[in-house]
């Protein structure tokens, strides 16, 4: 039965109209998004689908077009809706950075850099270069690859630091294996940026190591 001929109060849309979006499951969320199911399901059925076949809201997020293709009823067109819904909230996040101080809103830069980098299957280095008032002047993916074997060049750090004028900066990775832990090369990169980025009046804030859904950050543990 499609979900046009259920009860008024049990259709998502509906509900997330009278309730608020957090009254949703993501697969009730995930029909939102969808409108439609397919032959035999519902939308509710194609997102719970959805969340079977990538096993985390993260994974689906993340996948490329060829696998999140492989769900039945999904295709290029829906691939690019989900790709546009996710960066107009990564713009949105974006604009409070740029128009309040990043001090203000740990919460944002978290989820900023969770939607910027958390998603991805390789390692990325990544820098929020920030003006005298700590608001978000750009943000850099400066190195990518296995960052536990290529270097983060500490020159290329302060480079850009300077190019972009910045007054401080919040450093950021992810950890595609899942843990968000630091690892012994993770604290030495952190002071040597530090230290390097010090010679030219630049301060680091924080350091974050984003990995699935969970953030970790130096300065809260004592480690800037």
């Amino acid at each position: 039965m499609g979900i046009n001929h259920w009860p008024e109060e049990q259709r998502p849309r509906e509900r997330l109209i009278k309730l608020g979006a957090t009254a949703l499951s993501d697969a009730e969320l995930l029909s939102v998004f969808l409108r439609v199911g397919v032959k035999g399901k519902s939308a509710v059925d194609l997102g719970r689908d959805m969340l079977m076949q990538f096993g985390s809201l993260r994974a689906l997020f993340g996948a490329n077009l060829t696998d999140f293709a492989k769900v039945h009823g999904l295709g290029s067109a829906k691939y690019a809706q989900l790709q546009a819904v996710l960066e107009l909230a990564k713009r949105s996040i974006s604009e409070e950075l740029q128009a309040s101080s990043s001090l203000s809103s740990p919460q944002a830069v978290r989820q900023y850099l969770q939607l910027e980098i958390g998603n991805k299957h390789y390692e990325s280095f990544t820098v929020l270069f920030l003006d005298v008032k700590n608001r978000l002047i750009i943000v850099q993916e400066l190195f990518r690859g296995s960052l536990s074997h290529a270097s983060v060049y500490p020159r290329e750090v302060v480079k850009s630091a300077l190019s972009h004028n910045a007054a401080s900066v919040i450093l950021a990775h992810n950890h595609p294996s899942g843990s968000p832990d630091p690892s012994s090369a993770d604290l030495t990169l952190t002071q040597t940026l530090k230290s390097a980025l010090a010679l030219v009046d630049i301060r680091v804030l924080d350091h974050f190591i984003v990995a699935n859904n969970k953030v970790y950050s130096f300065a809260e543990n004592g480690q800037i």
